[in-house]
Formats: structure tokens, C-alpha cells, sequence
């Protein structure tokens, strides 16, 4: 019988993380919450950001922002001092930085700054990268090593399976442990398949993402097609309604509630108002 592993309680506390938020520059910031006692009673506070040293799968169907988000988070966190790993493993690095130089630009932050706090590992053309987890962390631990990062992205982690879905579980978990291990705060972007429901937590693999990571964002987008669109949402038809939820985070408290946002012109994710607030509104008018 092994013991290595059993602990009383009170002997993890000096091993607990602290919790408190890691900035995502967008509204996410104030959806997280942590419990606090004030004169006797629990009171609800802004974390300010993603769970420190939490693992958060970011999914969506195509194009309903996922990529601009990781991009936001990280050139928030690069901008701040905070040193980013960026794993890209879809489109080649050399795109990458025209997106990262776009995003500081349109959210007014110092490229300089990002330029010299970032780090990228390029798996989209290296498939030994893509097939050989053991050589993927290879260049992840150099990386982190290297520029003592703080905090990593992965877009998307399901092109490290998209051959083979069947492992999907074994390699999220061996993510999600090497992130722990080198204390990374991380943001998995995984993709939908055609026959999964937009707006659950479910991706390619099944849910062996949602079930492994420390919580889940989901992104969704609803072309107001119908008359019935048109009435409920209050908007055109052929324009596009986009939606945000904090599916689950086992980390910290978090707002439940399904939030409309939109991608601005400059390409920034802007988190509005409550979905039922957005309706009621449009009703009332």
C-alpha cells in the first residue's frame, strides 16, 4: 500500500495556492468571484480575474471569438510584466505576431512591452510537436525556463488530437499536469465538433476537456435568421447576436448567467450585459 500521497488537511495549507484573479482585460475580470467574512457574514468580491493557476478551457464553435480572446489575455498579461508562453499549433508563428501587434494596438497597450514578456513555441510546423506529447514539453519547459513565464496559452489543444479523439483524455490530463507542475496560469482554446450543441461545454474529444481543467468558458454565436429571432432578440435579420458563459470553475465562485458581447471593428472582445437583461430591454423599447 502506498502513502506517499494521503495527507491530513491541515498539512496542505502551506502548499495552497493563494486565490485571487489573473486580468483577461475583458469583463471576465469582474465574473469571478471569492468568498470573504465581513463582521461575521460571507460576503460575495470580484476576484479580478481568471483563478490564479487555474487551467480554463475556452471553447466555441468556428469563429465566435475564441483565438481573440487567448490573444487579449495574453497581451494583457505580457503588457503588465507578467511573461506569457504562447503555444501556437494551428497557424504559424509568423501570423501570430501580426495578431498580437494588432491586438496591443487596438487595446492601446505597449507592443514593446509584449514584445520583450512573450514567448512563442510554434507546433503548427513541427508535427512531431503535434504527435509526441513528450516532445511538445520538451520546448514548453525550455520556454518557461527560459523566460520564467507566468502564465500559457495553448490554440488550440485540439489540434494535438485531431487524428485521434480516442486520446483526447490522456493528452488534456498530461496538459493539464505539466501546467501544475511549472505553476502556469492557462487558457486551452478547444473546438467544436459540427454535431455538438454550440452552446454546451462539450468539444472534440467529447467532454474529457471540461471534465479535466478547472473550469470552462463557452462562446456562442446566433445568426438571427427567423421572424422568432427577430422578435426575441430585438435585432435584424442576418445580423449576429454573441454569447459568453462561465460553464463551471471548480476554483472559485463565478456569475452563472449567459452574457452577450461583441467583437469590436479593431477585433476586441467586449462583454456587454446579461443575456435576459439584453432581451428585456429590447422588449421594453
Amino acid at each position: 500500500m502506498s502513502v506517499e500521497h494521503v495527507y491530513e488537511l491541515g498539512e496542505l495549507k502551506a502548499r495552497a495556492p493563494k486565490l485571487f484573479g489573473v486580468r483577461t482585460g475583458t469583463r471576465l475580470d469582474e465574473m469571478f468571484f471569492k468568498v470573504e467574512i465581513e463582521d461575521g457574514r460571507p460576503v460575495k468580491r470580484p476576484l479580478g480575474g481568471v483563478p490564479y493557476l487555474s487551467v480554463i478551457n475556452v471553447t466555441g464553435i468556428p469563429d465566435t471569438g475564441k483565438s481573440l480572446l487567448a490573444e487579449q489575455f495574453a497581451v494583457t498579461q505580457a503588457s503588465m510584466g507578467y511573461p506569457v508562453l504562447f503555444v501556437t499549433v494551428e497557424s504559424p508563428a509568423n501570423f501570430l505576431y501580426t495578431a498580437i501587434k494588432q491586438r496591443c494596438e487596438a487595446l492601446g497597450l505597449d507592443f514593446g512591452e509584449v514584445e520583450k514578456n512573450m514567448i512563442v513555441v510554434d507546433a503548427s510546423e513541427d508535427p512531431s510537436m503535434r504527435e509526441d506529447l513528450t516532445a511538445l514539453f520538451g520546448a514548453l519547459e525550455y520556454a518557461i525556463r527560459k523566460k520564467n513565464t507566468k502564465n500559457m496559452v495553448i490554440d488550440s489543444v485540439t489540434g494535438l488530437y485531431e487524428h485521434a479523439e480516442v486520446k483526447a483524455r490522456m493528452i488534456v490530463r498530461r496538459i493539464y499536469n505539466f501546467a501544475k507542475k511549472f505553476r502556469q496560469t492557462t487558457l486551452l482554446v478547444s473546438q467544436k465538433r459540427s454535431s455538438q450543441a454550440s452552446e454546451t461545454a462539450e468539444a472534440a474529444g467529447g467532454l474529457a476537456v471540461a471534465h479535466i481543467v478547472d473550469g470552462t468558458i463557452v462562446l456562442d454565436k446566433q445568426l438571427i435568421a427567423t421572424r422568432w429571432d427577430e422578435n426575441t432578440y430585438g435585432l435584424p435579420i442576418g445580423s449576429v447576436l454573441r454569447t459568453i458563459r462561465i460553464d463551471g470553475c471548480r476554483l472559485s465562485p463565478h456569475d452563472t448567467r449567459t452574457w452577450v458581447f461583441e467583437i469590436s471593428d479593431l477585433g476586441t472582445i467586449e462583454i456587454k450585459e446579461p443575456l435576459s437583461e439584453f432581451i428585456a430591454k429590447r422588449r421594453k423599447s
